[in-house]
C-alpha cells in the first residue's frame, strides 16, 4: 500500500458522524475517499463549499467545482456554496470540528510548519494559519521523511504556521499524539517497529506503554 494511502486511510478512522471537517491540499484530500461506510461527515473546503465528496474523475469533473487547491471534487446531496468571508467565519469562529493538513515539519512541541519554504515562490499562505488556530482538532497528514531527512524535528527550521500545537500526526510509519507539549508514539504501521520510527524521527518521542498496530480498515 502506498504511503499516502496508508496515511489517508488511518486518518479516516478519526472521523465521527456529523463532523464538519476541513481537508487541506495534498494527502488530506484523499481522506474523503475512505469515510467509514454509513458515516455522514461534512467536508469543508475553505474556498467556499460544505459537502465535498470524493475526488472527481472522468465525467464527474466540473471545472467550477474544485477544492482549495483547484482539484476537481464532487458534491454530496445537500452541499452548499458560499463566499470566502463566510468560509473563514466558520473557521475562525471555532465551528470546524477537525482539520487535516499537510506538513513540512512538526517539532518536538507539536508546532507545525507547512505554509512556505523561504526563498521559494508560494501562491499564498492559504487557510492554514486560520485552520490551525481555529479548528477544534488539528491532524497533520505527512510522510515521515523527505529525501531521507526527518520531518518530525526537534525544532522547526521553517516558518511556523501557528503558535498552537497540533493534536495528532499521522505518517506512513506511525501515529503520534501531542500531549501537553510532548510527542507520544501511539501506533506503528503494520510491519514497522518502534525502533524504526525512532530512527526516522529527529524529535524526542515518548513511547506509549502499549503500542498498537495502526488499523487501516
Amino acid at each position: 500500500m502506498e504511503a499516502q494511502t496508508v496515511i489517508a486511510r488511518r486518518i479516516a478512522l478519526e472521523l465521527k458522524d456529523g463532523m464538519l471537517v476541513n481537508l487541506g491540499i495534498g494527502i488530506p484530500t484523499m481522506v474523503a475517499n475512505y469515510v467509514p461506510q454509513g458515516m455522514h461527515v461534512f467536508f469543508q473546503s475553505e474556498n467556499g463549499l460544505i459537502g465535498t465528496g470524493p475526488i472527481a474523475d472522468g465525467a464527474m469533473v466540473q471545472a467550477r467545482l474544485t477544492d482549495a487547491g483547484g482539484r476537481p471534487v464532487t458534491a454530496i446531496p445537500g452541499a452548499c456554496t458560499f463566499d470566502s468571508a463566510i468560509s473563514f467565519g466558520l473557521i475562525r469562529g471555532g465551528h470546524v470540528d477537525m482539520t487535516v493538513l499537510g506538513g513540512l515539519q512538526v517539532d518536538a512541541q507539536g508546532l507545525l510548519a507547512n505554509w512556505m519554504i523561504p526563498g521559494k515562490m508560494v501562491p499564498g499562505m492559504g487557510g492554514a494559519m486560520d485552520l490551525v488556530t481555529g479548528a477544534k482538532r488539528v491532524v497533520v497528514a505527512m510522510q515521515h521523511t523527505a529525501k531521507g531527512k526527518a520531518k518530525i524535528v526537534q525544532r522547526c527550521a521553517l516558518p511556523l504556521t501557528s503558535a498552537r500545537p497540533v493534536d495528532l500526526v499521522v505518517t506512513e510509519l506511525a501515529v503520534i499524539e501531542q500531549r501537553d507539549g510532548r510527542l507520544l508514539l501511539l501506533e506503528t504501521a503494520p510491519g514497522v517497529s518502534v525502533e524504526q520510527v525512532l530512527a526516522a524521527t529527529e524529535a524526542k518521542l515518548e513511547v506509549a506503554t502499549e503500542i498498537r498496530t495502526m488499523p487501516l480498515a
